[in-house]
């Protein structure tokens, strides 16, 4: 019987689940504004509560690597490697757009005859992080950075049905609408995590908790805040 704790905290949405053998026993959730750092550790300590466990009892805890907010993964990947190395638990990760194309399979949102998923993560403006999949979860093109305009994607656009997902869909659905096109706005979810956290974790790819880093895709820029203080 396999026990993974489950965090996804890459976008607005700060997301925990334990799956039990194979399955979803418990979620929490919220997308308070900026409360990540407030609310994963509670969270995940109410659902291991509630299930009667400890953090040893685990057989992994799998984090969202990325790409996705900075702030976001930095609190994710901090909080799954604090309890790999109390607990002596093994760290698993997995991409973020593959957790939302998992999460267009899992609640059958690909639509028929559909010949391309197109995970769309907001990076603010008309930006995204964005890579091609095919309707069963491969990986088609590399993970990127992209400015949406009129002629994005229009290869995949004119192939026939295309799934647009993600906390950028909306944004973008104005320019890349069409008769083949489809738009679901959402976020992330713990829950979407199981099925390719279960696939790296039979496959025993395990990373090193020490130095484990996530995908950021670009640097980190900090501002200086323009409201004066004194």
């Amino acid at each position: 019987m396999s026990r993974l704790l489950l965090i996804e905290t890459s976008t607005a949405l700060c997301s925990v689940a334990l799956a039990v053998d194979g399955k979803v026993a418990a979620t929490r959730e919220s997308d308070q504004p900026r409360a990540h750092a407030a609310m994963t550790a509670p969270f995940i300590k109410g659902l291991l509560d509630d299930a009667g466990m400890l953090a040893s009892d685990l057989d992994a805890v799998c984090v969202s690597g990325g790409p996705g907010s900075y702030t976001g993964l930095r609190v994710g990947v901090s909080t799954a490697k604090g309890i790999c190395f109390a607990a002596g638990v093994p760290l698993l990760a997995v991409g973020t757009l593959d957790v939302l194309v998992q999460q267009a399979r899992d609640n059958g949102l690909v639509p028929d005859g559909c010949r391309y998923v197109i995970p769309l993560l907001d990076a603010r403006r008309m930006e995204v992080y964005t890579a091609v999949f095919s309707p069963d979860g491969q990986l088609l093109t590399e993970v990127e950075p992209r400015v949406i305009d009129a002629d994005s994607f229009s290869a995949e656009r004119a192939g026939g049905p295309v799934l647009f997902i993600g906390d950028g869909a909306a944004k973008c659905s104005e320019v890349l609408a069409g008769p083949q096109t489809r738009f679901v706005q959402t976020f992330p979810h713990a829950s979407a995590m199981l099925g390719p956290a279960m696939r790296e974790f039979e496959a025993g790819n395990f990373k090193d908790t020490a130095y484990f880093e996530p995908f950021y895709l670009k640097d980190f820029i900090a501002t200086v805040s323009r409201r004066k203080l004194f």
